[in-house]
């Protein structure tokens, strides 16, 4: 879910030509659950091969990937650990999910087509044997892939802060409150997209959003966007202060501070104040991680594509082609060029 700043920050506009040369780090959890909720059939149900085993977050894993390495970009995913006892959000997605699986058979039971679909995306989970199974197509791809100690968030902003990597690529803001100096959204999801539940169709470009700029467009420091954030709600305190918006906050917070907080009713549900604060500031991370990038192990990656996955050789292979066209690439240029 993450924090929703979209309405007051500013963002470039991108594309992954101008990314070529540098290594991104991606949220992979966030990555996946795009994969497992957009990649469906017509139904609405995921993709899935012969053994009913669901193979949405394959697909969209092998032939975005190579998509972005084809550009000369070098990913590398980054999986999420364990998460903090405090992280609030995970008890409303299961509510949510709970909800949404009633009116999925209410659906299916009434025939209605269009609900099924929009409720089978509702409902959707990932497994532990999916993310077991990403992490070994990324191995046999050739794609370093990183364990995080607990929020994946965090380890793709150290990973930047480092010097490791170029950027952190999520659809979540909160790369940034863990102080990520570049965020890309829309990295894997690029592209003509329907909207959801909707006959209408928008095109999705990366976008990239610096936290320099961000606080100092702003006119706040990088605790006051954790405590601005916090008015509007995180996965720590889901909801946020009741009637407060983005633009609200930031008003809150340019006349009060992070002080701002002491003057609003905290659900007492929520954990203190000072431990999301710390918790954004001073996450769990590791170093245990090596960033290097090979080519795939074809014979390999076809025989767990398709021969037990069910997926097609020549599509698969022309992924390869693509994956290996983009190590050759090997450019230095992009957006270091653009904007630092």
């Amino acid at each position: 879910m993450g924090v929703q700043l979209k309405e007051v920050i500013e963002w470039h506009k991108i594309n992954f030509d101008m990314l070529g040369g540098n290594r991104i780090a991606i949220d992979a959890f966030n990555t996946l659950y795009q994969f497992i909720t957009i990649i469906r059939q017509r139904d609405g149900t995921p993709l899935m091969d012969s053994r009913g085993r669901v193979t949405s977050h394959l697909s969209g894993m092998l032939y975005r990937t190579a998509k972005i390495a084809e550009n000369g970009v070098k990913p590398v995913y980054v999986f999420d650990g364990d998460a903090p006892d405090f992280k609030l959000i995970r008890h409303k997605r299961r509510e949510a999910k709970e909800a949404a699986g009633k009116k999925l058979k209410e659906a299916r039971a009434a025939g209605d087509t269009e609900s099924v679909r929009k409720y089978s995306t509702r409902t959707a989970k990932l497994e532990d044997y999916m993310i077991k199974d990403a992490k070994k197509l990324l191995t046999l791809m050739g794609v370093p892939w990183v364990q995080a100690p607990s929020e994946g968030e965090a380890q793709v902003a150290y990973m930047a802060k480092k010097g490791d990597v170029w950027g952190a690529a999520s659809q979540d803001y909160d790369a940034l409150l863990f102080g990520a100096p570049k965020l890309i959204r829309n990295m894997t999801m690029s592209g003509r997209r329907k909207l959801p539940y909707k006959n209408v169709y928008v095109e999705v470009v990366p976008e990239l959003i610096k936290l320099d700029e961000v606080v100092g467009n702003l006119g706040i420091t990088k605790r006051q966007l954790i405590c601005m954030s916090m008015l509007i709600g995180t996965d720590f305190n889901p909801g946020g202060i009741k009637g407060v918006g983005p633009k609200t906050a930031l008003d809150m917070i340019r006349k009060d501070g992070c002080d701002a907080l002491k003057k609003v009713k905290w659900d007492p549900q929520w954990p203190e104040k000072e431990t999301i604060i710390d918790f954004f500031e001073n996450p769990p991370t590791t170093d245990d991680y090596k960033l290097e990038w090979g080519n795939p192990d074809t014979e390999k990656l076809l025989d767990f594509m398709v021969g037990e996955h069910d997926f097609s050789e020549s599509r698969v292979l022309k992924a390869v082609d693509h994956f290996k066209q983009g190590l050759k690439k090997g450019r230095q240029t992009g957006l270091g060029e653009w904007f630092g």
